[in-house]
């Protein structure tokens, strides 16, 4: 695949994901005191059941082209990635996305076993949603601050 349509992928697959995260702490989550508990549990375990179907195409597709795009176009500046703003900038961003991917691993194994409560549903996102900004915040300062 050629570096413009991995790009393409990247950036929808990203937009998609943000905007769950976004959707569901500053849309969903302030909702909470407006609705009674058994219609936001609903209302959560239908938005779970989604996520679960559509999430993990979303990821795959989000670090199957990042990582894709690091092979083709930036594996050279992560060899030394503190020579340059750019190269300290990436590595910065595929460690919160590291870590990103690592809070939905814990989500999904934490949801298997019946222990993903509403409180770690909300730690896990609130740390999710600090992570995008930081990633968001990184791949925009890697082209206009090197």
């Amino acid at each position: 695949m050629t570096y413009p349509v991995l790009l393409t992928i990247h950036l929808f697959a990203a937009l998609f994901f943000i905007g769950v995260v976004f959707f569901e702490v500053l849309m969903l989550e302030p909702l909470r005191p407006q609705l009674p508990r058994e219609a936001m549990r609903q209302l959560e375990s239908a938005v779970g059941q989604r996520a679960r179907k559509v999430m993990p195409w979303v990821l795959i597709s989000l670090y199957g082209a990042g990582v894709a795009m690091v092979w083709i176009a930036y594996a050279p500046l992560l060899a030394d990635p503190l020579s340059s703003r750019f190269g300290l900038l990436l590595l910065i961003k595929i460690v919160l996305a590291t870590s990103v991917m690592g809070h939905f691993l814990t989500a999904m194994a934490l949801q298997r076993r019946g222990k993903l409560g509403s409180r770690y549903s909300r730690i896990i996102h609130y740390s999710v949603f600090a992570h995008m900004i930081g990633i968001v915040l990184a791949a925009k300062w890697m082209f206009h601050l090197h």
